[in-house]
């Protein structure tokens, strides 16, 4: 539970950093520049904590698919950004692919466990 909430805490800090990048305009606003390393430094210290219950593939998958769609999202509503379908249907397929990998994930460790409780049952 705890390393879902430091993941959340990346995803939300990523996309925060993502959006200070566009608003900095290469580095040259001030504040928005400084956004960006600290919006970056919290994600990157969320995700090092989240790692310490989270397996490395099921993180970084859900840190980068999900920070992805939310940052289009972000380009979508602030940035007036277009996405065709085509992009639609990519980010879908993200989400997709992130929510079977920790699916995936999931049954493992619930087989793993089942083969435990057999061993110490026989």
């Amino acid at each position: 539970m705890k390393g879902m909430l430091y993941l959340t805490g990346a995803i939300l800090t990523e996309v925060f950093g993502s959006t200070m990048l566009k608003l900095s305009q290469g580095f040259t606003q001030v504040l928005p520049s400084i956004g960006v390393l600290i919006g970056f430094g919290c994600a990157f210290t969320f995700l090092s904590l989240a790692l310490k219950t989270i397996e490395l593939s099921s993180a970084y998958a859900t840190w980068s698919g999900v920070g992805t769609a939310l940052t289009a999202l972000v380009g979508l509503m602030l940035f007036n950004e277009t996405i065709h379908m085509k992009g639609f249907i990519g980010l879908a397929l993200v989400i997709c692919g992130v929510i079977v990998l920790n699916q995936s994930k999931k049954q493992k460790e619930e087989n793993k466990g089942q083969m435990d409780q057999t061993e110490w049952t026989s």
